[in-house]
């Protein structure tokens, strides 16, 4: 096969994003473990404490959903396991029962304290430079843009 041949797994951006999402994702294991989460749930901690800081008008699992690009079907086991580590709460509006809104606990916002160092000491361990990170952070952020259905 040629090296510019178009079919070539290695000239493939998908692959390439593919195998890189994985790789961060082993990397950030170790340390998710300790803080007794999994990736998703990190993921989703994340948008939380974003909305501690800057909430939206309805904090519900369809605003978290839309924020992760993940449906109700993959978020509801991973919400309900977050409940259950007492990290969140759900519950119903009393005006509309088809919503379900999020709020922190104690527990929950407590939690951020030690995730704060997660991404730091990631780079640090792996020698990363800051500034090609953003600037990757930045087209990747603009690729998605372009790939991902109108909303």
């Amino acid at each position: 096969m040629a090296p510019d041949d178009p079919l070539q797994l290695d000239n493939q951006l998908c692959f390439k994003l593919y195998a890189a999402s994985r790789a961060v994702i082993r990397a950030y294991r170790p340390m998710l473990e300790q803080l007794h989460l999994t990736y998703p749930q990190y993921l989703a901690m994340l948008v939380l404490w974003e909305w501690q800081a800057s909430p939206p008008a309805q904090p519900t699992v369809k605003a978290l959903g839309e924020r992760l690009l993940l449906d109700s079907g993959t978020l509801t086991p991973l919400l309900k396991r977050l409940e259950q580590l007492e990290l969140l709460v759900r519950r119903r509006s009393p005006t509309d029962e088809r919503e379900v809104h999020l709020a922190l606990t104690d527990a929950g916002n407590a939690l951020r304290e030690q995730a704060l160092s997660l991404k730091q000491r990631l780079l640090c361990e792996r020698g990363m430079d800051l500034d090609a990170l953003a600037d990757l952070r930045e087209r990747v952020g603009q690729l998605l843009e372009r790939v991902s259905p109108q909303r």
